[in-house]
């Protein structure tokens, strides 16, 4: 087996594992079935996940998703590894939090998947902090399917699926940024990485990831900058400069602007 589950935490309808799988590009991808709806939240690495609903790469902060009895595979093909956290649902329970969402109507979802999208930030952020203390889960499990729900409710028809081999050389700048996101990381920079021009690297990357290279850096860094502030008593100066933030009244401005509360207040939350 390439993936193993550790179960976390589960109550009536739900139930939150984490996911660590060692496949490779050697590994051949096999298809499953979600035995629930499911919303996981990819922590490191990247793969490809194709299901029903559609195909996509993801990337660490982006959302998969999937529905009860869907057939889906998760390949390999262009880095070894990756680690989820995911939460299954029963229809009854993710029922009942459709129907309090505005505008929601169906439980079940029409997408493959969510990029890293910054009204998810907070909530992505909180679930794995959260998987250290399980007695919180619940209330994550909650918090996230709303947060899906809404954003699904006004989401827009995605573009066309850039090429397998577009998606490689993406995935070459996403496994450079979540190594080196401290560094100063130019367009000109991840473009060499993706050995693509920089114009079409800007192009296909917001295609693939569902942002800009610019946006993905920063969330990157900010969602490092979050774990370390909970996680750690390191000085939230230390913290900033240790993320790639130059100086600390940027690092506090966008951090509030994201995670809606200041550096300070977040880690006394």
């Amino acid at each position: 087996m390439t993936a193993t589950a550790h179960l976390l935490a589960s109550g009536p309808g739900w139930r939150a594992s984490d996911i660590v799988c060692t496949a490779g590009p050697d590994d051949r991808a096999f298809e499953e079935a979600h035995p629930q709806h499911c919303i996981a939240i990819v922590r490191c690495g990247s793969f490809r996940y194709r299901s029903t609903q559609g195909s996509a790469v993801l990337a660490p902060g982006s959302l998969l998703l999937g529905n009860r009895g869907a057939c889906f595979e998760c390949g390999h093909e262009h880095a070894a590894g990756d680690r989820c956290l995911a939460f299954q649902f029963e229809p009854a329970w993710l029922e009942g939090i459709v129907a309090a969402v505005p505008g929601a109507r169906q439980i079940g979802f029409a997408q493959a998947h969510l990029p890293a999208l910054a009204p998810l930030a907070s909530v992505v952020a909180e679930a794995e902090i959260a998987a250290n203390d399980p007695e919180r889960l619940e209330e994550t499990a909650l918090r996230l399917a709303g947060a899906v729900a809404s954003i699904l409710s006004g989401a827009k028809p995605g573009a066309a699926t850039p090429s397998a081999r577009d998606q490689r050389r993406i995935t070459r700048a996403l496994r450079h940024i979540e190594a080196h996101c401290e560094d100063a990381l130019s367009i000109d920079e991840l473009a060499r990485q993706a050995a693509m021009s920089p114009y079409h690297f800007l192009r296909t990357f917001r295609a693939v990831v569902g942002m800009t290279p610019h946006q993905y850096v920063l969330r990157t860094r900010l969602h490092r900058a979050a774990l370390l502030l909970r996680r750690t008593t390191q000085p939230v100066a230390g913290i900033a400069f240790d993320c790639g933030f130059g100086d600390l009244s940027t690092f506090n401005r966008r951090f509030k602007r994201v995670m809606g509360a200041s550096p300070s207040e977040y880690r006394g939350q």
